[in-house]
């Protein structure tokens, strides 16, 4: 019997990949996918999108992961086609209809109200279809049992709302929101306060943090690039946001080694802001750390490889 080929060793892969995830498939297969391509030994995506959902899946690799917690954190940006006067069970295109109601009251001043009651602070239900888990199991999955639970009210930020079009039934919004925001939900509002029912009709990622979908491939380019690696992002694309400091030799190796380090007297230029920097020497990533008072740069999260 012949021994199977023994499996190819995956290579130490760093950076990011702006993924434009199709509809159909979840987030983790989009992974799957794309580790595979690049033959990476390490990966992780930063926050799920509903199979349904499409747009901007940032995915790490290698050095990258010690970063993606920022990507859960962050505020994201969608687009979103809400259907008026049906909802479904799940609040978008994947459950089945419960109840149908006309839309011929519906004015653009109405849709503005309702749009404006929904801004900035506010509770929000998690829906029964979601991946948040109770006693060890998914909400979903109870909802597939018809068995509905309560839930607390959760608080969440909508940052900016705004109507980007109305040609009845079908609404289109734009919407910038805190994490652990259900844009599923959002939709389901509105319909509650025109008084009509609604569901999200489709649903679109278009930034995640600082990241746009400027630069962002399919799988479809990235399974037929002829160097795939090259579409990948570096590490420090993760960290645009935050300021730079730029260490010598020998601080370098200090940070490197964990070391908090007094830099006041050091000829090393600081941002004028105390938080989170980005960390380097000789242009190359080394980590990221937070400035403190008196010039005190305490190191936060290391790089194993130095990034260009």
């Amino acid at each position: 019997m012949n021994a199977r080929p023994p499996k190819k060793p995956r290579d130490l892969v760093d950076g990011v990949l702006l993924i434009d995830k199709p509809v159909g498939l979840s987030s983790n297969d989009a992974l799957i996918k794309a580790k595979r391509v690049l033959n990476a030994k390490k990966a992780g995506h930063t926050g799920t999108l509903d199979p349904f959902a499409t747009g901007l899946l940032p995915l790490c690799f290698g050095e990258a992961t010690k970063f993606s917690q920022d990507l859960l954190e962050a505020d994201k940006t969608y687009l979103a086609e809400v259907r008026l006067g049906v909802t479904t069970t799940t609040g978008d295109t994947e459950g089945e209809a419960v109840e149908t109601r006309p839309v011929d009251g519906v004015t653009l001043e109405r849709i503005e109200a309702a749009l404006a009651s929904l801004r900035g602070p506010i509770l929000q239900v998690p829906p029964m279809y979601s991946a948040l888990k109770r006693d060890g199991k998914a909400l979903y999955e109870y909802a597939r049992e018809g068995i509905v639970l309560e839930r607390e009210a959760r608080p969440v930020t909508i940052h900016a709302l705004e109507m980007l079009g109305y040609e009845a039934p079908m609404l289109t919004i734009r919407v910038t929101c805190s994490k652990g925001t259900y844009v599923r939900v959002l939709g389901e509002d509105i319909g509650k306060f025109l008084g009509c029912g609604a569901h999200l009709n489709a649903l679109r990622r278009v930034q995640v943090g600082a990241l746009t979908v400027a630069g962002m491939v399919t799988l479809e380019d990235l399974q037929a690039h002829a160097d795939p690696l090259a579409l990948l992002a570096p590490v420090d694309a993760l960290l645009s946001s935050f300021p730079a400091v730029e260490l010598t030799a020998e601080l370098a190796k200090r940070f490197l080694n964990g070391q908090r380090l007094a830099l006041n007297r050091e000829p090393v230029t600081l941002p004028e802001q105390q938080g989170r920097v980005r960390v380097y020497f000789g242009g190359k990533l080394l980590g990221s750390a937070i400035l403190q008072e008196y010039g005190v740069l305490a190191p936060e999260r290391l790089i194993a490889r130095p990034q260009d």
